[in-house]
């Protein structure tokens, strides 16, 4: 999985934390659990890079907020003999406090433990029970988080299961993406871990559904009537799901060639967006409400094909000044020589429904491209009848994800003046214009505090796992099979301009009239 940069990590301020612990109470899934309960979150794979790029500071930023249970202790598993002052010191530059809470972050740390043992021998994992037992009381209830590779998944649940399941309370597993690399690797692993753990205990951990943007489809959708009655084939052209990053691989190319972009960003990220995007309204927002109109769509959905996709792979820019940027993918050390793995894809899915025939849904992701960009965006038609001698052009609802979180809608409005000629402007519905002193955290912490209260509403079920493999499966054993030869794009351009040809046969019309630019709120109305 990509992992992010600290800037790209807010931090809630306490406006924004009031609204998150006012939202807990809202989800908080009703268990037998007392409230003095005893909290253990372990991390296993705690030596490696998402461990302390990503859980450590999360785990940190929870607990300096008070957000997790008070007394919750955490223990780190890995194969690596280290202490807890070894650990705190391979996160020296994500673990930080500021001016006046360095007393907290010695008190996150006292709250530590840490276990080293193999993650295939059952005794290892009956010497971190005892050290768990020891650190609870009473009704103990047990977090435990893979932060692993997928091919250790097998042995540390079965260990898990036989050794550290919490006897009193309860237990909740966080899994990791990828979940396997195909329909059948995906379907093996979802079958061991059913014999091991009710669907309820799994938690499939998806960190873009985390996102505030993300979340909000669903409020925008239907609680609004201004939307919901435009939101199809009737009105709709198309719909455009983009993530975009400005680097490369950045000396992990090797761990990135084994998946490629289409298994590490459109067939899990994207694809749970355009579920949303594309969903019927449930019955009520309950997770398993939501979920089972996520696979609905998912279910009318084709597999995909090679003809309705362009894959490119990047190569360097050499008048860059960046000196990444002069490198190609294939000049990446970690890649395998002469590789054809895709470092961007664009791809049309059709769902075979009422709401939606005919209407083309466009994913595309890449790396080393132009800017950083998560986006949704809904084209709707042309107007008809047109009365301004072809001045129009179509309206838009962008959905920006990262970065600038934001809603805003395209519109066509007259310019001031004599005549009817029109300019393109937008609505702004940004979220900062409402929620102005407001930072929410991240999306690692807030899915992490779904699984304390039980929530399983932005996690992925199994029944949705294997309907994105089944679309997905016989693309990647095409690509895998034929080894198709990917366009080149350079570094830091649009990627190729096949998918710009792609999109406009697919009913997406870009002008390149209009450029958003994000609004900058003064304090005052």
């Amino acid at each position: 999985m990509p992992l992010r940069t600290e800037s790209e990590c807010p931090e809630g301020n306490p406006e924004g934390l009031k609204l998150l612990r006012d939202s807990l109470k809202k989800v908080q899934i009703s268990t037998n659990s007392p409230t003095d309960a005893s909290h253990v979150f372990v991390v296993f794979g705690a030596s490696g890079d998402l461990a302390r790029k990503k859980i450590y500071p999360t785990l940190w930023a929870l607990y300096r907020d008070s957000l997790v249970p008070k007394g919750t202790q955490i223990f780190g598993y890995a194969r690596s003999k280290l202490s807890v002052s070894q650990l705190r010191e391979k996160c020296v530059g994500t673990v930080k406090a500021k001016e006046g809470e360095e007393d907290l972050l010695e008190q996150f740390w006292a709250a530590n433990h840490y276990v080293a043992g193999s993650y295939d021998t059952q005794r290892d994992f009956e010497l971190l029970n005892q050290e768990m037992v020891a650190a609870e009381r009473g009704h103990a209830n047990r977090l435990f988080y893979l932060a692993l590779p997928p091919s250790v998944f097998k042995p540390v649940t079965s260990m898990l299961k036989a050794a550290c399941m919490s006897p009193t309370g309860w237990t909740r597993v966080i899994v990791e993406k990828p979940f396997g690399k195909d329909s059948a690797s995906s379907a093996d692993l979802s079958d061991h871990l059913k014999k091991l753990f009710s669907e309820e205990q799994l938690y499939r951990i998806d960190h873009y559904l985390g996102k505030e943007m993300v979340q909000n489809l669903i409020s925008l959708r239907f609680g609004n009537m201004i939307f919901g009655p435009t939101w199809n084939r009737d009105s709709i052209a198309s719909v455009t799901i983009t993530f975009k990053e400005p680097f490369g691989t950045q000396g992990r190319g090797g761990y990135f060639d084994e998946f490629g972009i289409i298994r590490d960003v459109m067939q899990n990220h994207l694809l749970q967006i355009l579920c949303l995007a594309a969903m019927e309204k449930p019955v009520t927002t309950s997770p398993d409400d939501i979920r089972d109109e996520k696979v609905k769509v998912l279910k009318a959905i084709p597999s995909l094909s090679l003809s309705s996709c362009v894959l490119g792979q990047y190569c360097g820019d050499p008048d860059s000044e960046d000196p990444d940027a002069r490198l190609g993918y294939l000049e990446d050390p970690t890649v395998p020589e002469g590789s054809s793995c895709p470092t961007f894809a664009a791809a049309v899915l059709k769902i075979n429904n009422e709401r939606w025939d005919g209407v083309p849904f466009m994913l595309k992701c890449g790396k080393a491209l132009n800017e950083r960009k998560a986006e949704v965006r809904i084209q709707y038609k042309d107007v008809p009848g047109d009365i301004f001698n072809g001045g129009t052009v179509r309206n838009e609802l962008v959905i920006r994800v990262q970065p600038n979180e934001s809603v805003y809608v395209k519109v066509m409005t007259k310019t001031p003046g004599m005549s009817f000629n029109l300019q393109e402007t937008e609505l702004d519905l940004t979220y900062k214009s409402r929620y102005r002193e407001a930072r929410l955290p991240e999306a690692y912490e807030r899915l992490i505090l779904d699984v304390f209260v039980g929530s399983q509403m932005h996690f992925v079920r199994s029944d949705e796992l294997a309907e994105a493999w089944r679309i997905f499966t016989p693309l990647l054993h095409t690509i895998e099979k034929d080894k198709p030869q990917p366009i080149k794009y350079k570094y830091g351009s649009r990627g190729p301009p096949e998918a710009d040809t792609l999109a406009l046969q697919n009913n997406f019309a870009y002008t390149g009239r209009y450029k958003w630019i994000a609004p900058v709120h003064s304090p005052e109305n």
